[in-house]
């Protein structure tokens, strides 16, 4: 099967991980084709750019949700839809939830990264809409990690929502309790 990564993004990822240390854990089970990717703990700017390397180095082609207007502008929208931007029409959709939803429904394959934090300061309460849309799309969460302390970066167990929130993220919580943020203070307590 053909690499869906770009050779150059997978160089530079591969480079990236190689100069500052970092090695790539556990991966994405090739069967799962959709879901919705935690990305946590989310304590630093620098996050972005070690998570999108591991999901360039697992061949995960994983999407953000961006406004669509940061993905037509001239150079950078190029550079953004490289990097996994996902247009969403705002204007059309209020509903963030309903709008990811819908994109499920018409890709067959589809990985949405998200931070459920909202902030890279630490957050008691996490924001819902990840698990509604994975609820309301049928499809699985994914534990997508950072552990600043390992220099690992990878992909955790599939998690399939039952329903009921509170249980379900005290689950997923519990799993990013032993993943250490870049800053820990800031990490998932």
């Amino acid at each position: 099967m053909a690499r869906r990564t770009s050779t150059f993004w997978y160089l530079f990822s591969k480079f990236l991980f190689w100069i500052s240390g970092w090695r790539l854990g556990s991966v994405v089970p090739p069967n799962i084709k959709q879901g919705m990717m935690i990305a946590a703990p989310h304590t630093s700017n620098w996050d972005f750019l070690f998570a999108r390397a591991a999901f360039f180095l697992m061949d995960v082609d994983v999407k953000v949700t961006i406004k669509k207007e940061w993905t037509t502008i001239p150079v950078l929208g190029a550079l953004v839809r490289s990097l996994g931007g996902l247009a969403v029409d705002r204007s059309r959709n209020n509903s963030l939830v309903d709008g990811m939803v819908q994109l499920f429904k018409e890709r067959e394959e589809l990985v949405i990264l998200i931070t459920p934090e909202g902030t890279r300061s630490y957050q008691p309460k996490w924001r819902k809409g990840f698990y509604h849309a994975a609820v309301g799309a049928g499809v699985p969460i994914m534990l997508g990690y950072l552990d600043y302390k390992k220099k690992e970066a990878g992909a955790g167990p599939v998690f399939w929502p039952t329903g009921d929130y509170e249980k379900d993220v005290e689950e997923i919580k519990a799993y990013y309790r032993t993943k250490t943020g870049r800053f820990p203070e800031k990490g998932v307590r």
